[in-house]
């Protein structure tokens, strides 16, 4: 009967389990031990995408501050990790599943954001190899529960600085709009041999707490809406944010939308405390962004 085109949660029963009680529980739990950032409507968040195992703690502390009276539409800009590509990417499906229920993507927008002709369009199947875009689906539609919200999942490339700046602009408009929220996917540092990254000074400590003063530097800069301060650390220290260009588009568009906002990160944790070159982690942070 139905002919829509729907992505499954491919990730589901891997990366986060797929039984909607257990999921929706498991949620409840973490959200429970999440503050609110007091007197405050959110408009955009920063959140880890990580196995739920990992990062669904820290993700908690962004999503327990979405007000889903005001929400009609949420963006989700998600870095690509296994499709090479130097511009930003649309989908073509009319659905993403979730174990919590489908979400109906937003067809309008996304017809609105092709006709800039800046946007690729994403195969399906580059669609569902991605996990930056659907590790945030369950918590959105958990959080969103009963609202008639639309999604648009955008999926960002390897873009350049001047490139990051022409998706900035295209954004600031919705980003102006306080019916739209933005959900920016990145996880932080990845340390370790695995990663091919092991940035180490040794005054701040053990291995883990200059990891922490290296992604601190970076949630500082973002903090301030510093984007070429944030571009210049990246060119310096590599650190291995997975979602450098979502954060980079997102400090573009804050910096050209009508809208000020203030910035501020809630939460920080890593996977494991890396005390020698053997081991390795994945750092989560999570940032809220609201209205001066």
């Amino acid at each position: 009967m139905s002919d829509k085109k729907i992505r499954k949660a491919s990730h589901a029963g891997s990366w986060y389990t797929s039984n909607g009680n257990n999921l929706n529980k498991q949620l409840d739990g973490w959200l429970q031990k999440a503050e609110v950032v007091n007197g405050s409507v959110v408009r955009a968040l920063i959140c880890p995408h990580a196995g739920y195992s990992y990062s669904g703690p820290t993700a908690a502390w962004s999503y327990k501050n979405m007000d889903k009276s005001k929400i009609k539409r949420v963006f989700v800009l998600g870095p690509s990790h296994h499709s090479y590509f130097t511009t930003c990417a649309l989908s073509t499906m009319d659905e993403y599943e979730t174990p919590l229920g489908n979400i109906t993507l937003d067809s309008e927008v996304i017809k609105e954001l092709e006709a800039t002709g800046s946007f690729d369009k994403m195969k399906k199947s580059v669609d569902e190899a991605e996990h930056s875009i659907e590790m945030q689906l369950p918590y959105i539609a958990k959080m969103l529960s009963g609202s008639a919200f639309k999604l648009v999942p955008v999926l960002v490339g390897s873009l350049s600085n001047s490139t990051e700046e022409v998706f900035g602009k295209i954004f600031a408009k919705y980003l102006d709009d306080p019916s739209n929220f933005f959900v920016i996917s990145s996880d932080f540092c990845h340390w370790g041999e695995r990663f091919d990254y092991q940035y180490y000074d040794e005054k701040d400590g053990p291995i883990y707490k200059s990891i922490e003063k290296l992604d601190r530097k970076g949630m500082e800069l973002i903090e301030v809406q510093d984007v070429e301060g944030f571009y210049a650390y990246q060119k310096k220290f590599k650190n291995t944010i997975c979602g450098r260009h979502p954060i980079g588009v997102f400090l573009q568009a804050l910096g050209v939308c009508k809208t000020k906002f203030s910035v501020k990160f809630v939460h920080y944790a890593q996977s494991n405390h890396c005390e020698s070159t053997d081991d390795s982690s994945v750092s989560y942070a999570a940032a809220v962004a609201v209205p001066k």
